[in-house]
């Protein structure tokens, strides 16, 4: 029993996994929005829930601090990190607007925002959207199942098209590390200038 859930995870993971080679020219185009932004002194901000909070932490860390090679800190952050911004937000304004407000702080039109969503409908995150595009920030959806109320408002939707969350995550992490590999490889050796 064990080994059939088992051996059928991975078989699940293939399969998904071999539906991201069509997105190659897209992630380049992620790549590419990032790197611009962050040689015009911008900044990457990612924001998701649950597992995709965790991952929007992760991704950042990799670009704040090293990847795979030495490099100049890269200008990143996620927005699930503050727990008393979060929970004054939360309980003022409603957990919709957890993120929203932050990027109405933080952001600038020369940054990116990241939004992480595996059903593409969390409430908090679509306001984070919809916030950044007020303020003029190029915004990128790591989404997933059928992209939800997100792919109809990011400028770049990356949709995992499978209904298992798992799934999701696993590729969204793979789409965020091969972002943070590229993102690197243009910053190695250059100074904060």
């Amino acid at each position: 029993m064990r080994r059939k859930i088992i051996k059928e995870a991975i078989e699940e993971h293939k399969k998904v996994l071999s539906s991201l080679e069509k997105y190659i020219p897209l992630i380049e185009k992620i790549v590419s929005l990032c790197i611009s932004s962050l040689k015009k002194g911008g900044k990457i901000v990612f924001c998701g829930n649950g597992g995709s909070a965790a991952d929007s932490q992760h991704l950042a860390a990799e670009l704040v601090g090293r990847f795979l090679k030495e490099k100049r800190p890269l200008s990143s952050l996620a927005l699930s990190t503050n727990t008393s911004i979060l929970t004054a937000l939360g309980n003022d304004y409603g957990f919709e607007y957890t993120f929203s407000k932050q990027i109405e702080a933080l952001l600038k039109p020369k940054d990116i925002l990241i939004a992480i969503s595996t059903s593409g409908n969390s409430k908090n995150v679509i306001e984070a959207v919809k916030k950044a595009k007020e303020i003029k920030a190029k915004t990128i959806g790591l989404l997933g199942k059928k992209g939800g109320e997100l792919k109809k408002i990011v400028d770049l939707p990356l949709i995992i098209k499978s209904n298992n969350t798992a799934r999701i995550q696993e590729m969204h992490i793979l789409v965020g590390h091969i972002l943070c590999k590229l993102i690197e490889e243009e910053f190695i050796g250059k100074s904060n200038k």
